[in-house]
């Protein structure tokens, strides 16, 4: 059989009348519909490293029979190109998917995504035990299947492969928990992103259970219902390689007193859009890039000696966090806050900070105000906002007017600095008379 239809019979797409567009530049082929008339056009998609079907509905192909490769055929598959598969809007039976994911073996496809589709039924998976595949990262984004529990054994006949994937993501597709059996089958996995499903509190410390997924530097958790920052830290505890963790867009609340400790290897903490009205602790220990923003933060007072990124935009601070407290920072973000008066001085002393920014606040134009942000500027990266989105909003003939506009005269702000050695001079001019 050709290797063109059988890819289309066994994953996809000999449905509605449709065709395949081929994208030279960027090596991406789309095929929408395939049917048998318009076969000819995936001939194309060959010479591409991503190839994409979108739409059609495979039960009609349960039943027919799929043999076992002739050595010319698997030859033209190790010969292709394509690196990245897609399959979206697809009604795909799990009987036929088990049946044809064997034949990929034969490819060098290293990542297979799945967008917006339907797994029907149960599969027979015990074709692909002890089987390799080369695919790496598998993605699964707004689909639909029959619940995970209860399906040990279907995982574990495919514990050869999994036990290789690095990266995996199960997004949108409202996964209420994992099984503590089946994360242990990823033994080598670095990336799980779990964002946009629906778990919780609970069900997190049996996923993350003793022996599941021992390598995990990266986890992403981001827009669940989870609501106790102490569960979620105790449920972490047995992530010890967990590097980065993406806890954004949920509802966490603090725990007074939780006394709870991070995984040491932890050094990327997001916790932005949770309506926080203060930081949570205790935080990692070693953190060195923390994200804080989208919350309702009023004032920020914790140090962190590591920490070399701070990002606090979007909240309600009505002052920027003392610098000082964050000896190794580089970074520090704090746009369209409350803030009147940057901490030019203290950037002085700290010659480490090289990014700032800090747009759309209602600054104080009147001498210090002004001045600071005007002489930060000189010092650091002020960003793509310096300087039409800095601008003034007190005092009353200043506001609106761009800050680095406002001429700050030494007299005006600094009237010290003149009268001092008038004064001086004077007492000079009266000695000498006398």
């Amino acid at each position: 059989m050709n290797v063109a239809v059988l890819l289309l019979l066994g994953l996809g797409l000999l449905e509605a009348e449709g065709r395949c567009f081929f994208s030279r530049t960027q090596e991406h082929c789309v095929c929408y519909n395939l049917s048998q008339k318009s076969l000819g056009s995936i001939t194309q998609c060959l010479a591409a490293t991503v190839v994409e079907f979108r739409g059609g509905e495979l039960e009609r192909y349960v039943a027919f029979p799929i043999s076992d490769l002739n050595p010319s055929t698997i030859e033209m598959l190790g010969s292709l190109v394509i690196r990245k598969i897609i399959f979206g809007d697809l009604l795909v039976p799990e009987i036929l998917l088990a049946r044809v994911l064997r034949f990929f073996s034969y490819t060098q496809v290293q990542e297979l995504v799945f967008e917006s589709c339907i797994f029907k039924g149960r599969g027979n998976w015990a074709e692909m035990a002890r089987q390799d595949l080369p695919i790496l990262s598998l993605h699964f984004h707004n689909v639909t299947s029959a619940p995970l529990t209860g399906r040990e054994q279907d995982f574990s006949s495919l514990s050869s492969w999994l036990e290789t994937l690095q990266e995996l993501a199960v997004t949108g597709s409202h996964v209420t928990s994992l099984p503590c059996s089946i994360g242990r089958l990823f033994r080598a996995l670095r990336s799980l992103d779990m964002a946009q499903n629906s778990l919780g509190d609970k069900s997190l410390m049996p996923t993350f259970c003793e022996g599941a997924f021992p390598q995990l530097q990266v986890l992403s958790l981001q827009c669940n219902n989870l609501t106790s920052y102490h569960s979620v830290c105790e449920s972490m505890q047995l992530l010890r390689e967990l590097q980065h963790l993406d806890l954004s867009q949920n509802k966490l609340m603090a725990d007074p007193s939780s006394s709870c400790q991070w995984p040491v290897a932890l050094r990327i903490f997001n916790l932005s859009n949770n309506g926080l009205d203060e930081v949570l602790t205790p935080l990692p220990p070693s953190l060195e890039v923390l994200d804080v923003s989208c919350n309702h933060l009023f004032a920020v007072d914790i140090s962190l000696s590591s920490l070399k990124k701070f990002f606090l935009s979007q909240n309600m601070l009505q002052a920027a966090p003392s610098i000082r407290n964050y000896p190794m920072l580089d970074t520090l973000h704090l746009d369209n806050n409350l803030i009147t008066e940057l901490p030019w001085d203290e950037v002085k002393l700290l010659g480490h900070l090289q990014d700032v920014t800090a747009a759309g606040n209602p600054y104080n134009c009147s001498c210090s105000g002004a001045g600071g942000v005007q002489a930060l500027a000189g010092l650091v990266h002020l960003g793509q906002g310096w300087p039409q989105d800095y601008k003034c909003h007190s005092p009353p003939h200043c506001q609106g007017r761009l800050v680095k506009d406002v001429l700050v005269s030494v007299l005006q702000c600094n009237s010290a600095a003149v009268i001092a050695p008038l004064c001086i001079a004077l007492i000079l001019l009266g000695v000498a008379g006398a």
